[in-house]
């Protein structure tokens, strides 16, 4: 479902000890962040906090209070410090439960694997009240609670919870991008880019710069949800970039 005229915002906790040690890099932001683009959803925020009670609750509060959408990833494990949804209950002030489709789940997905213990029944805990999101991979589900969706820290597992919620949510039009790169210092059309900014409404344009082969340049993508804006921004700024001299690369360099 769509509603054009209306911006649907997102945003994004990552949690785990592992991340802000370094030990795990994170590549559910991108995944998910691209996702959401698709879904006519914007992301405007990411927090990544630690395996603490008190830290999830205060960023679950927050981030779901002013945004459309809350995703969290990681912490929904066997394993002690799993944590998830143990906060995101607290936060909602609703008990945790043992969710009776989650339990049925995992005990037919571990029948051939030594059935269900202790740490295996933890991912069938549940904030009351919530739903399910399916898990292809390890049977564990994700949850779905209000406006927060609990996600796996694993990654192929969250895009494929991510592919069964597509389709969904509620949102606007997709936002689309296109690039143009060239060998410039951003800081000499630091000018132009505002200008054709300024020019078309609904747009934005972003400036990535590099340093390349001993030489500077800049990726520029241009963001819009109507192609149309896309297509007439791009010409000015190749346009532009080329009544100042420089060679300018569709796609990007």
């Amino acid at each position: 479902m769509t509603q054009p005229s209306r911006i649907w915002t997102a945003a994004i906790i990552v949690i785990g000890d592992e991340i802000l040690s370094g030990r795990t890099q994170d590549k559910n932001i991108s995944q998910i962040a691209t996702w959401l683009g698709i879904q006519g959803i914007r992301l405007r925020e990411v927090r990544v906090v630690s395996d603490d009670m008190d830290a999830i609750v205060e960023a679950v509060n927050i981030l779901r209070a002013r945004n459309d959408y809350l995703f969290t990833t990681g912490g929904i494990g066997p394993t002690h410090d799993d944590i998830t949804v143990d906060a995101v209950s607290a936060a909602l002030g609703v008990e945790v439960i043992i969710h009776p489709d989650a339990r049925a789940i995992l005990e037919d997905y571990y029948t051939d694997k030594g059935g269900v213990n202790e740490g295996r029944l933890r991912m069938a805990r549940t904030p009351a009240g919530a739903s399910l999101i399916p898990n292809r991979y390890s049977g564990a589900p994700g949850i779905h609670v209000e406006n927060i969706y609990v996600m796996a820290g694993v990654p192929h597992i969250t895009a494929g919870m991510l592919d069964a919620l597509t389709g969904s949510l509620e949102g606007g039009e997709p936002l689309m991008s296109e690039t143009v790169g060239a060998w410039v210092p951003e800081s000499e059309i630091a000018g132009l880019l505002l200008e054709l900014e300024r020019a078309h409404e609904g747009s934005q344009i972003g400036s990535y710069p590099f340093f390349r082969e001993g030489r500077v340049g800049a990726n520029f993508v241009v963001r819009s949800t109507s192609e149309d804006t896309i297509k007439s921004v791009i010409d000015s700024l190749c346009e532009g970039l080329g009544e100042m001299g420089y060679d300018f690369t569709p796609g990007g360099i």
